[in-house]
């Protein structure tokens, strides 16, 4: 495939106000609500980059550090970190305004593998990645090498579960 991205096309920002439709029983905004913005970003980023529509394969490392409250800004920046042939790991920080206030927290950071799939439903080809930047550069190994860690305990699991198996 010789087609590329257009530069800058492997980045988005998108902000969002958290509302009272989004709080859990302590009135702070429910994780689940984070989840599925992060699902959404990724989506947006990973389509825009490839071309096509995308699937989430995975969500890697999401740890909420802080909590975010209702009434506050939250700023999704999403990068397209790593690329194979057909799926992309999208990585995401999440930073939460207090409006008021003009405070910025770091909530949380998380790592989604999207790929992208053809009319019929099948792995699509999706141009490579080339960093630009030394920080671009460094996303990208860092994404390499939590994809050897995944498969790595894939593998691991695999292996547990087809020993369990043959021992019964």
């Amino acid at each position: 495939m010789t087609e590329h991205a257009l530069p800058g096309q492997h980045e988005l920002t998108m902000t969002v106000l958290m509302t009272p439709d989004m709080a859990n029983f302590s009135g702070k905004v429910h994780g689940g609500a984070i989840l599925k913005k992060l699902d959404e970003v990724a989506y947006a980023c990973a389509s825009r980059y490839s071309g096509h529509y995308v699937v989430t394969l995975s969500v890697d490392q999401v740890r909420f550090k802080q909590p975010i409250h209702v009434g506050e800004l939250v700023t999704f920046l999403a990068s397209i970190n790593h690329v194979g042939r057909s799926s992309m790991e999208v990585g995401i920080k999440v930073v939460a305004e207090n409006i008021q206030d003009q405070l910025l927290r770091h909530t949380n950071s998380c790592y989604l593998t999207m790929v992208a799939v053809d009319e019929e439903g099948h792995p699509a080809e999706i141009p490579p990645l080339e960093p630009a930047t030394p920080k671009q550069q460094l996303r990208q190994e860092r994404a390499v090498l939590r994809k050897q860690r995944r498969m790595k305990a894939e593998q691991e699991e695999r292996q547990a579960l087809a020993e369990h198996n043959a021992s019964k």
